[in-house]
């Protein structure tokens, strides 16, 4: 925990060296009353999760969901990620356990970076995939707010550039959060295509 207030400020430092960070719309998250939410941003590039990690969010640290595949890309990101409080969470036996121990903490009031797509969106800039239901579980069942988060530049700061990292400019848009808490079944269903539409009308 301790080596996690240590290691964000430096990346804070390495990364806006390397690139252009603009965050918009942070002021969205004093809308939230309760102290648990979960960002769900669109996936473009492998490097997401940082830009959103030293983009916020000082403070407590956060659930970060990921898959077994954001830990093979080299020893440096995976020690990273897991003191950001990455979970290994697609690909694992314990999939099921980590899911029930998140549900849990958010209970509590702490916070999950999750990405709904599952994996990188690999189609023409400005577009996203499907949001999948499973996603959303966690906030339907804790009731903690979804803050929609549209990312725009990073795909051309990384993967364009054969998984190099190149310098350039990469917005972070937090938007208005979306209440789940009393959510009718009907609005739980609708509730990923409400989450993606917010975003790609900001990309």
């Amino acid at each position: 925990m301790v080596l996690y207030y240590i290691l964000l400020p430096l990346a804070w430092i390495v990364f806006h060296i390397g690139f252009r960070v603009r965050a918009e719309g942070r002021d969205n998250l004093k809308k939230i009353r309760t102290r648990g939410y979960i960002l769900a941003p669109n996936h473009i590039s492998a490097i997401d999760p940082v830009f959103v990690i030293i983009t916020r969010f000082w403070g407590r640290r956060m659930i970060v969901f990921a898959k077994k595949e954001l830990f093979e890309i080299n020893a440096f990101l995976s020690w990273f990620f897991r003191c950001a409080g990455a979970m290994c969470v697609r690909g694992t036996k314990e999939e099921a356990a980590v899911i029930d121990e998140t549900v849990a903490r958010c209970q509590n009031g702490e916070s999950l970076l999750i990405f709904p797509e599952g994996t990188r969106y690999k189609g023409e800039e400005g577009g996203a995939g499907e949001f999948k239901q499973g996603a959303f579980r966690i906030a339907v069942k804790t009731g903690a707010p979804v803050v929609p988060v549209a990312i725009t530049g990073a795909r051309a700061l990384f993967e364009n550039n054969g998984n190099l990292c190149h310098p350039g400019t990469v917005r972070i848009r937090v938007l208005p959060p979306i209440q789940t808490a009393g959510m009718s079944r009907a609005e739980q269903k609708q509730l990923p295509d409400a989450v993606r539409q917010t975003i790609l009308a900001e990309l």
